[in-house]
């Protein structure tokens, strides 16, 4: 009721603010069908997410790119087993490193430079991977794509929200996991017919590609409000949804909602624990433990691994995966503004569960050596399904959802702290997979399966549905 007031005397007296400012405060969803930018796509939007998610294509290429450079790499420079697993496990520690920056350095200089800028680590750090005549080259080359990668999987999402309208938001924004995936998919097929060294320069083309496109998009019109650059605001939202577009009334209602934050709070990291903000951290930093917990650097990592310790031809299944997983991340971008967040995570947490048992049976029965050929049989099943259910929901809405929910007050800090325990996660799982392999592989994946489980019960209990809302009623609604 307090901030129900403070909104109504900040607002302007007109029955159009009284009706913003009851559906900010109460959540509910208002329309206003004078606004031609409600429904804009328009070339600079396109442009736009294109740029931003040649970030996410570069990403993929990465993550894509230890498993077929394994045997090339081990044997090149002479590594071993646990040597390797450093150099696997690199990326996701500098991409913490990353994490703990990424939403402040957003903030400081903007999205569209912080993407430039990320785009500088991850260049050196492939170009370091390419000429590396040692392990230590090798490891600080992954470790310095993993920092840029940190603040990519954050800012590319925010960016893509914040120049969206709410009815292509949730399709522009998922495209993050078609990149992902088309990323690793051609890297795993690239990196399987060449070179290791000459895989890891063509990591670097994307990286390259949008360092040079940052220079050619408009900031987040967000961002610039925040920071009090108005002029500069109006011009980037005129841009992105038409010269001829009437933007008064998104101008007016982001502006007036952004005031508002600053009344009630100045972001500063101590204010992420006020009871207003608990609910959207919960719902963060929940999605973030369990899309990685629910096993997906083992699962990203390894997956030749796990298919040659079952007797399946690694190379054919992970060119099925590869294929399968983009095909499903395309599925989740033309239904996720339709059917919503919530079911596909569902489906997601849940198919990931159910793979996780399917993969873990197959290797109790490898144990008790019961039929090579169904092992094989189980673990291809296993693998695609988690795969395809991952990238259906956990792939990319989580990073949706918390772009979504956290004000942009609060964005800098919130964003930091679960993309910082995203990384952690992400380190935690992608180094101690292949000892935990080694030491009981089908109880790794009944581990995996408890997690997807209980993640299914949290989205099915505590994750809201954000489809169809515009930012600032999204975020009023929970905090």
């Amino acid at each position: 009721m307090e901030n129900k007031q403070m909104l109504e005397g900040l607002l302007p007296t007109t029955v159009l603010a009284e009706e913003a400012a009851a559906s900010i405060t109460d959540g509910d969803t208002f329309d206003h069908n004078n606004s031609a930018s409600s429904s804009s796509v328009t070339f600079a939007v396109i442009f736009s997410t294109l740029v931003a998610m040649s970030g996410e294509y570069a990403y993929g290429n990465a993550v894509g790119y230890s498993s077929p450079a394994k045997t090339g790499i081990m044997e090149g420079l002479g590594l071993s087993l646990a040597e390797y697993a450093v150099f696997g496990s690199a990326m996701t520690l500098g991409g913490t490193l990353g994490a703990v920056f990424s939403g402040k350095i957003a903030d400081l200089v903007g999205r569209r430079v912080v993407m430039g800028i990320s785009e500088v680590f991850c260049i050196i750090g492939w170009l370091a991977i390419a000429l590396s005549k040692d392990a230590l080259w090798l490891d600080l080359g992954r470790f310095l794509v993993g920092c840029g990668s940190g603040v990519l999987v954050y800012v590319v999402p925010v960016y893509v929200v914040e120049i969206t309208t709410k009815n292509i938001r949730g399709a522009f924004t998922s495209l993050t996991t078609v990149m992902i995936c088309f990323g690793k998919a051609l890297m795993f097929v690239i990196g399987s017919l060449i070179n290791w060294r000459t895989s890891a320069l063509i990591g670097a083309i994307p990286c390259v590609l949008q360092l040079l496109g940052v220079f050619f998009i408009p900031e987040s019109p967000r961002w610039l409000a925040k920071t009090n650059r108005m002029k500069e605001f109006e011009a980037a939202l005129q841009c992105l949804r038409g010269k001829s577009a009437d933007i008064s009334q998104e101008s007016a209602d982001i502006t007036e909602y952004t005031e508002y934050l600053k009344q009630i709070s100045d972001g500063g990291i101590l204010n992420l624990f006020q009871r207003r903000y608990i609910n959207p951290l919960i719902v963060g930093t929940g999605l973030m433990l369990l899309r990685e917990f629910v096993g997906l650097n083992g699962f990203s990592f390894y997956t030749s691994v796990i298919f040659e310790s079952a007797g399946f031809p690694s190379t054919v299944g992970s060119i099925a995966v590869a294929v399968l997983e983009t095909l499903a991340a395309t599925m989740g971008v033309l239904f996720i503004d339709k059917s919503g967040r919530r079911p596909l995570l569902l489906i997601s947490a849940a198919g990931t569960c159910l793979a996780c048992v399917i993969t873990g049976l197959s290797f109790f029965l490898q144990d008790f050596h019961v039929g090579k050929d169904l092992t094989a049989t189980l673990v291809l099943i296993g693998v695609l399904v988690f795969f395809v259910s991952f990238d259906l929901g956990l792939g990319g809405i989580p990073w949706i959802i918390v772009s979504e929910t956290f004000p942009v007050n609060i964005k800098g800090s919130a964003g930091s702290l679960v993309n910082l325990i995203n990384w952690t996660s992400s380190w935690v799982v992608a180094y101690t997979f292949i000892f935990l392999f080694e030491w009981n592989s089908a109880g790794t994946f009944f581990i995996f399966a408890i997690i997807g489980g209980a993640g299914t019960l949290f989205i099915a209990k505590l994750v809201p549905e954000t489809k169809g809302r515009t930012l600032e009623e999204i975020q009023a609604s929970m905090t």
